[in-house]
């Protein structure tokens, strides 16, 4: 990537949609356009979408005396674990909602490691719901791994690793875009 240059393939000039040239001296578009308006409109929903869950998951386990029965020995639904399992997904959906937070951050100042971060929220999640399903059948023998809840957190998260991810990885307006 050298240098800037001003008309952008005789479209209406757009100033946040600039062309740079490549090594190849092709002129590539930049800007938090095309594609990455459907990453960008992830990066601000996601955040929203982790809150309400966590909101609607865990706040009613504490409140209506679950979070008790669950965890105390003699319950008749106790589990050694389950205050493990409630608490690392209570944790680990927290940390999600803050990084999705960092990368509302990182695409919108369009910054260089908008991209790698990206990847890692996406690889991690994905690897986090095969990892909490399986630990969930530890904990409740009667549960199945994939049950229709964790199928769609399945889809969702295997979604940005088979699409996003590559998307991240080889195109050319994301590495003229995140530069900052």
């Amino acid at each position: 990537m050298e240098e800037r240059v001003k008309p952008v393939f005789g479209r209406r000039k757009v100033a946040a949609d600039k062309a740079v040239v490549d090594k190849n001296g092709n002129a590539v578009r930049s800007g938090l356009r095309g594609w990455l308006i459907l990453v960008g409109i992830g990066v601000v929903l996601t955040p929203l979408r982790v809150l309400a869950e966590l909101l609607n998951t865990y706040l009613p386990i504490f409140e209506n005396g679950s979070y008790e029965i669950l965890t105390t020995p003699g319950t008749e639904a106790y589990h050694p674990f389950w205050s493990t399992l409630i608490w690392g997904e209570l944790s680990f959906n927290t940390i999600i909602l803050f990084a999705w937070l960092y990368l509302g951050y990182l695409y919108f100042f369009k910054k260089r490691l908008f991209p790698k971060v990206y990847i890692w929220v996406a690889v991690i999640s994905f690897a986090f719901v095969l990892l909490d399903a399986s630990l969930a059948t530890v904990v409740v023998t009667t549960a199945e791994i994939f049950n229709p809840e964790t199928i769609q957190e399945f889809v969702r998260a295997g979604f940005l690793v088979v699409v996003w991810v590559p998307y991240m990885l080889r195109s050319k307006r994301v590495k003229v875009t995140f530069v900052n």
